[in-house]
């Protein structure tokens, strides 16, 4: 009945005392009304009997206000709507009955109103002002209100009649649009997009089943989510299970992905004949949905497994969703296609592989800045030199787009050439400062800006000889007698930035075994909020406190040293001089579902060969196998395991090579297989990480041999 303020959270629901549709009628038709305007029910007038008969018979809250006193004949609906005023205000004025807010603007005056003109009037979307049966901090429940002047036979207005239609559930999905919305805002790639549209839909809509599909080039990709289906946080980071389907597939989706038209069945079997488990068989109720895009063709759908009305209202949002999805599913392909062209660059960049040696053990980490959609300027390299010496260096050209990359793979190309040549690092970079110099005559610029520190590594002299071109100075981790560590900076004159005609110096210090030497990027210390002295200090300090001197445990390591994110690149080279030599071995995994067992099987009989403590061989190939599981499942390609054993520790990584889906991996400090990957590893671990690549990623843990 009347108000637009007021509380009421949510739906009607039954009300202890409250009375059914059937039970209500008997109390109206045998009430008092001969003491009444309206008399006993036999004698009323044939329209307002009608209109009686109307209310009593309908499942939408209603409610007659008869005569100049407006006197109350409502239905059961409209009971559960008073609560506690029911059934005592049946047959009495609404004025007394709602006296506590008749006089709140627009209820009394409404109702009042449209018995004196005689005209209707259609309330919007408001609070009832008088149901006090929800319990405080529970969700308010949205009506649209209409009222209608009654006439009886002779056409004079006797009554008023209130029918109110709950749309709380329509107003929800158009509040939680604007946030879904937002949402999609913050998606970069396909894999993003399912995400949030799969989360959105399952909740908005509370469906038992939703899903998505794009085009894939010859045919289209799907995911989906049931309820009840248990995802983590990790899980909810990592790529969507996408499942391919042919271009020509009958199914209900991907017919509306490919026709454009939007199909809503409200019982019945749609998907039978492409049901892929229970969940597919069991939907009746399917809405499928097109994208609104013309650059990407794809679709969603929302099912239940109950009989289900599309209203009118229903296919609005959710055709106003499919332009959301569609423009977000528009530049998340753009992103992509940017992204791949971008990384494929860095990959021809880069080196492929890092020297295998038994005593210096090698290790990089690469992380593009800005949002990994721009070939970077950072580079690494590690390479034999024919003395036998291994020729290390880490540079930085100065930019994030192609022509920043390309000229860094000409700076690298050249300095590895020079380097084969004459390996003394002042006359490589003597060198390379002449062919920027050059590169910069050539475009006309002189913001042509490189920056490498160059070291030649010699494990038989037992020393390092490092010179930089304004890069800054490497660190090295030492071991002390008393089994501590320490990090200290090599004591390097800087010298100019390339290009500049300046003069190189050298420095040679001393390199043992159980020493490692860290080359890094400016990205790694520099912070907008804080000095670039105090970056320098705090990657000192977690060198010097890592637990081991392991080459990929302390690339990770520096890789986070200093607080807050960096729109920088991230690189980071070290070597390690082992205390003893380490046995390494690699096998590549197919995508197949097989290849976790024979993962197993392999690691198994390698370990025991090496004569590995068995319980360490258990939960290596425990966590082995989490990780080949976790790589082949949600990167889609085939990975690498790579074991090294040494006397201190084994090491093993899985490292993927897929593309889709590292730009958000490249942000997660956590896996799952399903749940329960990221526990076990740190269970059954010492120590472990993720490396984000130009190639994919790789993961890998540490575990430390009992002594002996």
């Amino acid at each position: 009945m009347p108000g637009t303020v007021g509380r009421v959270p949510t739906p009607a629901v039954p009300v202890p005392g409250a009375r059914t549709a059937h039970h209500t009628a008997t109390p109206i038709l045998g009430g008092p009304w001969g003491d009444t305007v309206l008399g006993p029910p036999e004698s009323w007038d044939p329209a307002v009997r009608a209109v009686v008969d109307v209310v009593l018979t309908s499942p939408v809250p209603m409610a007659l206000a008869y005569g100049e006193k407006l006197l109350l004949l409502y239905n059961d609906g409209y009971a559960e709507l008073i609560g506690g005023r029911h059934p005592e205000a049946l047959g009495r004025p609404a004025p007394e009955v709602f006296a506590d807010v008749w006089g709140l603007p627009g209820v009394g005056d409404v109702i009042e109103r449209t018995y004196r003109s005689g005209e209707s009037f259609l309330e919007n979307e408001t609070l009832l002002p008088f149901d006090r049966r929800y319990e405080h901090g529970a969700e308010q429940a949205v009506f649209t209100r209409g009222y209608s002047p009654v006439r009886d036979s002779t056409g004079e207005v006797v009554g008023v009649l209130t029918v109110a239609a709950q749309t709380t559930q329509v107003t929800n999905h158009l509040l939680s649009l604007s946030e879904f919305a937002a949402a999609l805002a913050g998606t970069l790639t396909l894999d993003d997009v399912a995400r949030a549209t799969l989360r959105y839909a399952i909740e908005s809509f509370d469906a038992d089943r939703v899903s998505f599909a794009v085009d894939d080039g010859t045919g289209f990709r799907t995911v989906r989510r049931v309820r009840g289906e248990l995802l983590d946080e990790a899980d909810e980071r990592l790529p969507p299970l996408w499942r391919r389907v042919a271009g020509d597939s009958t199914a209900p989706l991907l017919v509306a992905a490919r026709t454009g038209v939007p199909v809503f069945t409200p019982d019945g079997q749609p998907l039978r004949e492409h049901a892929v488990d229970r969940h597919d068989q069991k939907v009746r109720a399917l809405a499928t949905v097109p994208l609104r895009s013309l650059v990407v063709r794809g679709g969603f759908a929302v099912g239940y497994e109950t009989a289900h009305h599309w209203s009118t209202a229903e296919q609005a949002l959710l055709s106003a969703l499919a332009e959301l999805i569609g423009q977000a599913a528009e530049r998340a392909r753009r992103f992509e296609t940017q992204h791949g062209t971008a990384q494929l660059l860095q990959r021809s960049m880069l080196p492929e592989h890092l020297p295998d040696l038994p005593r210096l053990r090698i290790a990089a980490r690469y992380a593009p800045g800005v949002d990994g959609n721009a070939a970077g300027g950072d580079f690494y390299d590690a390479f034999l030199l024919p003395s036998g010496r291994l020729g290390v260096v880490l540079g930085d050209v100065a930019g994030h787009d192609v022509q920043a990359a390309a000229r860094m793979g000409q700076v690298r190309a050249a300095l590895r050439a020079l380097a084969l040549a004459d390996p003394r690092p002042d006359v490589v970079l003597a060198g390379l400062d002449r062919l920027v110099a050059s590169l910069g005559a050539e475009a006309d610029t002189q913001e042509l800006f490189v920056t490498v520190v160059l070291g030649v590594v010699d494990a038989d002299d037992l020393s390092v000889t490092l010179a930089s071109a304004g890069h800054p100075a490497p660190l090295i981790r030492r071991c002390t007698d008393e089994g501590d560590s320490t990090a200290e900076y090599v004591d390097l004159p800087p010298g100019p930035p390339l290009g500049l005609g300046g003069r190189f110096a050298t420095t040679t210090v001393r390199f043992v075994p159980g020493d490692t030497l860290l080359l890094f990027s400016d990205g790694v210390v520099e912070r907008r909020r804080q000095s670039l002295s105090a970056g320098l200090a705090r990657l000192t300090e977690a060198v010097a406190e890592a637990g081991n001197g392991d080459p990929r445990a302390l690339c990770a390591v520096a890789s986070g040293a200093v607080d807050d994110a960096t729109e920088d690149d991230v690189a980071v080279l070290a070597v390690e001089y082992a205390l003893r030599p380490s046995r390494s071995v690699s096998m590549e995994v197919p995508a197949e579902p097989t290849a976790p067992s024979r993962v197993r099987h392999w690691m198994t009989a390698q370990l025991t060969e090496w004569l590995v403590p068995e319980q360490v061989i258990g939960a290596a190939v425990l966590c082995t196998s989490e990780l080949t599981t976790n790589a082949l499942l949600h990167a889609g390609t085939a990975a690498r395991v790579e074991i090294d054993l040494s006397a201190e520790r084994l090491l093993v990584s899985v490292s993927d090579s897929g593309t889709r889906g590292t730009v958000t991996r490249a942000r997660t400090d956590t896996l799952s297989s399903r749940g329960r990957g990221l526990g076990l590893i740190e269970q059954l671990s010492d120590a472990w990480g993720t490396d984000p690549t130009v190639r994919g990623s790789t993961v890998w843990f540490e575990i430390l041999l009992p002594p002996g």
